[in-house]
């Protein structure tokens, strides 16, 4: 007869061990990144899962549905509240701080999708600790397309974990790109979210591209510059600095994001550029202190993802030993928006300024390419370095514009409407037909990319000339008076000039081509007809004639220069459709 002795033992072991891996089993709640040994991410829909068991067990923790995404998967919301309260108005009135953490823009840089379930985790279990008056609001899986198209192929560069996701969203765009242009309904649901939590420090986890260096974990802040006045300095000579101080104490040497501009770093460089386009740089425009942690791609996993749960318990640290000064300066600056007078529109990096960082490296060198056998650049990690580099942080402002009263938009333009709307903004329609004298632009002048840029083909070096004119608008046309905390994102979008304004974007692409026109033999008569009527025009037409040989010599030049100056020629054409009430 068989032993059954041992076949009840190895069942007895097989099934202790099945239950081991439950993460029900125990309270352990292991994520599938910890089961792995650190070798491996959790899919989307293990990530969810996840969520759903720390819900149902721990009460201080609860999983929003948002908005939809591209994907056709709800954008999910986690709320880490110690008081259990997940309502965000009573939070605000508490005196919370609202952290927001957005995890997976790009899913194949997955650290914080991992760091982010451990720590609520922990957090709920105690074995990490956060203060009464600070709540996490999570986003686990930004980019849900991107997501589910998991493979071990992307990324190639970049040391773990086994598989991930794509860069590309359920539209293949890039959701770093789309925080102003708004294309993926992941936007729009995020935008939902921010106005929603309306959060004091935005964190959006990310792994860098780019050189070989020693540092784990870089650090893209807000441009303090671009951020401005107090809460600006306050970001520069405090919160930044604080933030290095408290990952040194945990064991990481923290260097700002390594935006390179020569071969190697080894010599410095300039801060990156986040314009609105980019999440911190859209969390700018409404008074948050954005950052963008970037763990280095050549660490490994475990390594990186470390690095970022040490990173987030910093970022809970300083928020809640610096509660008060953080409201304080976001409540003032809210307000001193609504009154402010004048507004710039780019900005420009001051290469005679600089401050020293300590950087650690490696020595680089190059060598013949087993490919081409041409010289190839290969870091030696045989030489590591510390070095002072420059680190170009200063920004001026340039193209200031005036802010206006308020700007009025016909509701023809429904798609800008919509995103103004979807951010919060305080707008009203027009009760009645009514004319109104306003500022307008016309484009005078400007440059456009020759190959789509994510899904665009946005403008540049803009030009406009300003004109006054009495304009008849109709009723539901909308009235947005400039008095309100979204005055900067306003000025910022609805100025053409601006470098991603919805102008740029080519959200009114539709003013730049003329829809009426003139047979010349016909307008040859009716126009000549016209300028007996005007002679000041008539005298205008010889002035240019006399100083424009060219000119003089082209008649087809000449009779539409007649026509664009006569009562004939479409207003519309190269008319900004955004009118500034002064």
């Amino acid at each position: 007869m068989p032993d059954l002795s041992l076949s009840v033992k190895k069942l007895l072991i097989s099934g202790i061990f099945a239950l081991l891996s439950l993460p029900s089993f125990a309270q352990q709640l292991l994520t599938r990144y910890e089961r792995s040994n650190g070798n491996e991410t959790a899919t989307y829909q293990e990530v969810i899962a996840y969520y759903q068991q720390l819900t149902k067990k721990y009460p201080q923790i609860k999983m929003l549905e948002m908005g939809n995404t591209d994907a056709g998967y709800p954008l999910h919301l986690v709320i880490y509240s110690p008081t259990k309260d997940f309502d965000f108005t009573s939070l605000h009135k508490k005196d919370k701080r609202i952290i927001l953490i957005n995890n997976g823009i790009h899913p194949g840089e997955p650290d914080g999708i991992d760091a982010s379930m451990m720590l609520l985790r922990d957090l709920a279990q105690g074995k990490a600790s956060i203060p009464d008056n600070i709540v996490l609001a999570v986003i686990p899986v930004y980019n849900i397309g991107g997501a589910l198209n998991r493979t071990t192929f992307f990324r190639v560069d970049q040391n773990g974990p086994d598989a991930f996701g794509s860069r590309g969203n359920g539209q293949n765009l890039d959701l770093n790109r789309d925080f102003i242009k708004t294309d993926s309904r992941n936007a729009r649901s995020f935008q939902q979210i921010y106005h929603l939590t309306d959060p004091d420090v935005f964190i959006d986890n990310h792994v860098s591209n780019g050189a070989d260096y020693q540092h784990i974990m870089t650090l893209l802040a807000t441009q303090h510059d671009k951020l401005g006045g107090p809460m600006g300095e306050y970001l520069h000579k405090t919160f930044t600095p604080t933030l290095y101080q408290l990952m040194k104490e945990k064991g990481y040497d923290l260097v700002p994001y390594v935006n390179h501009f020569g071969e190697t770093p080894d010599s410095g460089w300039v801060e990156f550029d986040d314009s609105p386009r980019y999440s911190s740089g859209f969390t700018t425009l409404f008074h948050t202190f954005g950052f963008v942690p970037e763990t280095h791609m050549l660490k490994p996993y475990p390594q990186r993802v470390q690095a970022t749960y040490a990173l987030m318990q910093c970022f809970i640290k300083f928020t809640s030993d610096n509660s008060s000064t953080i409201r304080d300066l976001r409540n003032d600056t809210k307000k001193a928006v609504r009154t402010q007078a004048q507004f710039p529109l780019d900005w420009q990096f001051d290469m005679r300024k600089y401050s020293l960082i300590t950087f650690k490296g490696f020595a680089a060198g190059h060598k013949p390419s087993n490919i081409s056998g041409l010289p190839r650049l290969y870091y030696d990690r045989t030489k590591p370095y510390t070095r002072q580099v420059k680190f170009y942080n200063f920004a001026n402002a340039t193209n200031f514009v005036d802010k206006p009263k308020a700007y009025i938009i016909p509701q023809g333009w429904w798609p800008v409407i919509d995103l103004l709307k979807n951010n919060k903004v305080i707008m009203q329609p027009l009760q009645k037909d009514t004319t109104i004298y306003v500022a307008t632009y016309h484009i005078a002048d400007y440059k456009s990319y020759t190959k789509p840029y994510e899904s665009h083909f946005p403008h540049t070096d803009v030009k406009v000339t300003t004109t006054m004119d009495s304009i008849h608008f109709r009723k539901g046309d909308f009235y947005i008076p400039m008095n309100q905390v979204a005055n900067r994102f306003l000025i910022e979008t609805l100025e053409p000039t601006a470098g991603d304004s919805y102008f740029a974007w080519n959200f009114f692409d539709g003013i730049l081509g003329q829809k009426e026109g003139y047979s010349p033999y016909v307008f040859e008569d009716t126009g000549y007809e016209w300028l007996k009527q005007h002679p000041e025009v008539q005298a205008e037409l010889e002035k240019k004639r006399a100083a424009d040989t060219a000119f003089a010599n082209n008649g087809a030049a000449q009779l539409k220069w007649v026509y664009q100056h006569s009562p004939y020629a479409e207003p519309e054409y190269m008319r900004y459709p955004v009118f500034r009430v002064l």
